[in-house]
């Protein structure tokens, strides 16, 4: 085991590299559940495609996670590590940032469109010192980098807080999400006020407690989901007591419904 709890054999290393051989280089990679990367950054942007599996960045800002058909944007120099709970199958593209100077400046995650998934499947079949210039290869690149650009924003991520306190309590409701405790529970053992606590949680998150609470929980059941749990199950473990009330505050976040989402792999 390491320091952070997760098992050493399941460690990703980091690929080695001083520069990109070309504006966009592609990684591959079969991942096995639990595997992990240490935290580290790169000088270029990371976009991380998952074609099957979940896919989890953790940052100090937040966590972001992408199921099928969606991605995770990581600007250059944003210190993160990778995590799959379950197997998943990946796709990377790290992109120099003189091919994107549009590119966001905060991670997010993206909605991976027809068009663009096959653009990423061509490129990824590339040689790694594919043409320049005015070559097919390139141009098949710059079209990627315009479908990139014009991908939509879903709401996969979690907002994490910088306060030690409301970090100790969000990370309590990670660790335990069917526990049943409310704000003003919460501010009785962190010693302050509902009130307090309450705008402080919303200053830090841009979200009240419930809202962050629920956000939470249908995140935490991606993984259920995609490990082939029912969905009864999933809602069970993620502290609803009913498959209709998960239904419901699943499609209202995420805009479909838990058996749309894994079908649209």
């Amino acid at each position: 085991m390491t320091m952070n709890g997760q098992p050493a054999e399941l460690h990703r290393p980091i690929p080695r590299l001083a520069r990109l051989p070309r504006p966009v280089y592609a990684r591959a990679e079969s991942l096995r559940a639990g595997s992990w990367t240490s935290r580290h950054h790169h000088a270029w942007v990371q976009l991380s495609y998952a074609i099957s599996g979940v896919l989890g960045v953790h940052t100090a800002e937040g966590s972001f996670f992408a199921p099928p058909q969606r991605a995770i944007w990581i600007p250059a120099q944003l210190e993160h590590e990778v995590v799959t709970s379950t197997r998943a199958e990946m796709r990377s593209l790290y992109i120099r940032g003189d091919a994107c100077a549009w590119a966001p400046t905060r991670c997010r995650v993206l909605e991976v469109t027809p068009l663009a998934r096959e653009l990423i499947k061509s490129f990824c079949e590339l040689p790694v010192d594919y043409p320049e210039g005015d070559s097919a290869e390139s141009r098949l690149v710059q079209v990627l980098l315009d479908q990139l650009r014009l991908l939509p924003e879903v709401a996969f991520s979690l907002p994490m807080p910088r306060e030690p306190r409301l970090l100790r309590l969000c990370q309590a409701l990670i660790d335990e999400p069917t526990q049943s405790l409310t704000m003003g529970d919460w501010a009785q053992r962190l010693g302050t006020s509902e009130k307090t606590l309450s705008r402080l949680f919303q200053r830090e998150t841009g979200m009240n407690y419930r809202l962050w609470r629920q956000r939470q929980r249908l995140l935490a059941s991606l993984n259920a989901l995609e490990a082939g749990d029912s969905v009864t199950g999933a809602a069970l473990d993620s502290g609803y007591d009913s498959t209709s009330a998960y239904i419901a505050a699943f499609k209202g976040l995420f805009g479909f419904t838990p058996g749309e989402l894994f079908r649209q792999r």
